[in-house]
């Protein structure tokens, strides 16, 4: 996605604004536009980022990333890892009270009845998510912003 083109057709917008007043007005404009640029670009970064985590969180499994090449965004689908299952020395024998808030429980059993399991096992499936190591190479990903 070529994010140079918006910036630019936001600058272009911005001037063309500044044109109906007087000359000041568009002396004034033309000073913001030189220096909006990497405002410009970081909030529409914000802005995929933002869209992204939606969208991830509309999957029933993996999630969108924003990925920059070059200059330039890159909406990426990255599919999760299948949860491993608990072993079979790793009978479903403990028991834990869990008290959770009722918006927190409503939340978890939609998205049970979503994949079709149950809610225990979505639960099981979630926290085997969230203790299994990170999968690749250390140290392989950026995140923040960049400014040139």
């Amino acid at each position: 996605m070529r994010i140079e083109i918006y910036v630019e057709a936001l600058k272009d917008d911005l001037s063309a604004a500044a044109a109906a007043g007087d000359e000041q007005v568009a002396s004034a404009a033309a000073r913001l536009v030189a220096v909006l640029d990497p405002a410009l670009r970081l909030r529409l970064l914000d802005l995929l980022g933002e869209a992204a985590r939606e969208i991830g969180d509309a999957l029933p499994e993996g999630r969108v990333e924003v990925r920059l090449v070059g200059p330039d965004p890159e909406l990426v689908y990255v599919e999760d890892a299948p949860a491993a299952a608990p072993a079979a020395d790793d009978a479903l024998s403990a028991r834990i009270t869990l008290r959770l808030p009722d918006g927190l429980k409503a939340g978890i059993e939609a998205a049970a009845a979503r994949e079709g399991v149950s809610a225990n096992s979505w639960i099981l499936s979630a926290l085997a998510r969230a203790v299994e190591p990170r999968r690749g190479k250390a140290g392989n990903r950026l995140t923040g912003f960049g400014q040139s």
